[in-house]
């Protein structure tokens, strides 16, 4: 899907967030896929437009801000995958499960399957929850049919 240009700087003004080309065209691409991205990922998709310290800044930037949240998935590669649209930099409001998958490799959130609250022993306090489910994707599961 292709977000018109404006759409894209409409969204980085939400979060107060500069538009440089840099996070324009990172944002652009994150919005185009339904899977969650590594830095390698979007580092090969952008060719050498941009130096690797420059994305990691813009990942760091965009998920300070609430824009996006990363994902620790079985590869142990660090994805990054779009946040709700209630998040902010102080709060993210993603308590869903990840999905990762084991043909294709790539990794899904699953935003209808909530991570339940989590009560914990007293003197604890979690700042996260990260819920990962692995199998076959739907489109690996349609693919084999």
């Amino acid at each position: 899907m292709e977000f018109a240009k404006a759409e894209v700087k409409a969204i980085l003004e939400k979060y107060g967030l500069r538009k440089t080309n840099c996070r324009l065209d990172v944002l652009q691409l994150l919005l185009s896929k339904k899977h969650a991205l590594a830095h390698a990922d979007i580092e090969e998709a952008l060719g050498d437009r941009y130096d690797r310290v420059t994305l990691y800044r813009t990942l760091y930037t965009f998920e300070e801000k609430g824009l996006l949240h990363g994902i620790n998935d079985s590869s142990g590669a660090a994805k990054y995958a779009l946040c709700h649209e209630s998040c902010d930099e102080h709060q993210h409001q993603d308590n869903h499960i990840h999905f990762s998958c084991t043909t294709c490799g790539q990794t899904y959130c699953i935003n209808e399957v909530q991570i339940p609250k989590i009560q914990l022993p007293k003197g604890y306090k979690a700042a996260s929850l990260q819920f990962t489910a692995q199998g076959i994707c739907k489109n690996c599961s349609a693919a084999s049919i």
